[in-house]
């Protein structure tokens, strides 16, 4: 019996993320070669080949999809480049992962949408990955087989470290908000577990705890949300930049007949230290710590809905919404009122 065809992969953007996401693709996902990459920063270029051994480097994104010996492509790019480069890559004839969020403005969502619908042989994947983390799919599972009940309530949250370099001061301006950046992941999770109801009315605050330089922008580096969905369904976000401790996901699904709870207590590892200051354990550093087997899984997802010409497990539809809901947080913390979906 012969060996499956390497599916041939390029990826464009090698920064934090996209290095990492390059090595998963280079050493650590079965059935991929990556055969090319690109960014327009040299030293991202000369990375890709120095460490996982890249020959093909472009610092055009149009001369990576002009290869003919790429099947698919990751993009790792700002999100203010998503839609248009997802359009470039679908007309190029090449499947699509795209990192969240899929774009800044709700229209842009829709064109990619229209776009993708022209392709039907192509799959397009936007990068929620913590439906992908064992814990959530285990909790997902169990909400699917009536552990809890009906569930009706989530509250999430996503808490960063504190980074006093101020680069997310640097990042808002393209980041899109802290709703935007942060709590689509939570607004995709809520979706996911209360089955994907439809959106009604959102409300947001917010405050600037330490990076003054966030109110520029209209940002802020922490904010607090509320979602009401159809059904009387319901979500509570909290988003911060600006922990002390480490990097925190947590969220808790409420049920007719109980609750689950994941991530309540943000272990690096399993060593609980006693001593004077206490019982306590070392907390994860930052999200990728915290994802690293999530994002491995959900590119393993991808890369098996393109052999096997099935469906992503996360559409197109389900990252426009997680947009459009985190859209109107933003607008209601910018007015200071409710906002009606």
């Amino acid at each position: 019996m012969s060996a499956r065809p390497l599916l041939r992969v390029a990826i464009a953007g090698l920064g934090r993320l996209g290095q990492r996401h390059a090595r998963n693709l280079a050493q650590r996902v079965p059935g991929v070669r990556l055969v090319a990459a690109c960014s327009p920063v040299a030293e991202e270029r000369d990375w890709a080949k120095s460490a996982l051994g890249v020959e093909e480097l472009h610092a055009d994104y149009r001369d990576l999809l002009a290869r003919s010996d790429v099947d698919a492509v990751f993009l790792v790019t700002p999100t203010s480049l998503h839609p248009q480069q997802i359009v470039d890559a679908l007309q190029a004839d090449k499947h699509v992962f795209c990192e969240k969020p899929l774009a800044l403005d709700l229209g842009e969502c829709r064109r990619v949408e229209a776009e993708a619908a022209k392709h039907p042989k192509l799959k397009v994947m936007i990068g929620y990955g913590r439906r992908f983390d064992p814990s959530y799919s285990d909790a997902y599972a169990k909400v699917k087989s009536g552990l809890i009940g009906t569930p009706f309530l989530v509250r999430s949250q996503n808490l960063d470290m504190n980074d006093p370099s101020g680069f997310f001061v640097r990042f808002a301006p393209t980041s899109g908000g802290i709703f935007l950046d942060c709590t689509v992941h939570d607004i995709d999770l809520a979706r996911w577990f209360l089955g994907s109801p439809r959106p009604i009315r959102v409300f947001a605050a917010g405050t600037v705890a330490i990076h003054e330089g966030l109110r520029e922008f209209g940002d802020v580096d922490n904010g607090v949300a509320t979602c009401e969905f159809e059904g009387g369904k319901l979500a509570c976000f909290y988003a911060s930049r600006t922990m002390a401790h480490g990097h925190e996901t947590s969220t808790e699904v409420f049920g007719t007949t109980g609750r689950l709870a994941i991530g309540a207590n943000p272990r690096l590892n399993r060593v609980d230290i006693s001593d004077a200051y206490g019982v306590r354990n070392e907390c994860t550093p930052t999200f990728y710590e915290r994802f690293e087997e999530a994002f491995l899984r959900e590119t393993m997802e991808f890369v098996e809905a393109i052999v096997e010409d099935r469906a992503p497990a996360l559409t197109l539809h389900d990252a426009s919404e997680a947009t459009r809901i985190g859209l109107a947080l933003r607008e209601s913390l910018s007015a200071r009122q409710t906002v009606e979906l």
